[in-house]
């Protein structure tokens, strides 16, 4: 790979990276609800799903699962009742100011399991480590270390985007410090998790 491809291929993905999707309207949540730190180890959840999902595109897996309508349905299915899920608890959260998390281990652990299934749910990640990543690769060059290269720089700028949603919801805890408002805050961002799983329902590809 070229550095000139490289350089065309970082502002391409992060503008990727920072779009509102389901999981980064989660960090902002988790922030706002406990913590900058624990919306950031979440996260990892979300990293492990999207390695995983990297993987499997460089080995052609995720190609063919692309290709089959039938699994491509049930993965998009999947995905789109799981944010109905999580919007539902969310809208049923505990608003109280003295919440916390109660047995933080485990709560960290739960919370990265639902980064991880929202990503791995989210069929749209596979179309693009199959359709977008392929573009920067250069046929004439070793796949697989290309692959790698590109799948390090979107995990970076992931990560990079989690912090970034993340601080937008520590922000946002100064202004929603009322039981009221966060209520507000956890049913409006209840709403746009419901939305995209209907929008994810509806779509077609």
């Amino acid at each position: 790979m070229d550095t000139v491809s490289l350089l065309f291929f970082i502002p391409a993905c992060f503008a990727l990276n920072l779009s509102p999707g389901p999981n980064n309207l989660m960090a902002m949540a988790n922030a706002q609800r406990f913590s900058f730190r624990v919306a950031v180890i979440a996260g990892a959840g979300r990293l492990l799903a999207f390695s995983l999902m990297i993987f499997l595109a460089a080995t052609g897996v995720a190609t063919v699962l692309y290709a089959s309508e039938k699994i491509f349905l049930i993965v998009k299915v999947g995905g789109a009742l799981y944010l109905f899920w999580l919007a539902w608890q969310l809208w049923h959260a505990d608003v109280k100011p003295e919440q916390t998390l109660c047995g933080q281990e485990k709560s960290l652990l739960l919370l990265m399991r639902q980064e991880f299934l929202m990503a791995i749910g989210n069929p749209k990640a596979i179309l693009i480590f199959t359709a977008f990543l392929p573009q920067f690769v250069n046929p004439q060059q070793p796949v697989l270390p290309q692959f790698a290269l590109l799948g390090l720089v979107f995990l970076v700028l992931e990560w990079l985007a989690i912090t970034s949603y993340a601080l937008m919801g520590v922000y946002l805890r100064q202004w929603f410090a009322r039981p009221e408002m966060r209520g507000m805050f956890n049913r409006g961002c209840a709403g746009l998790l419901a939305a995209a799983g209907a929008g994810l329902m509806a779509s077609r590809q």
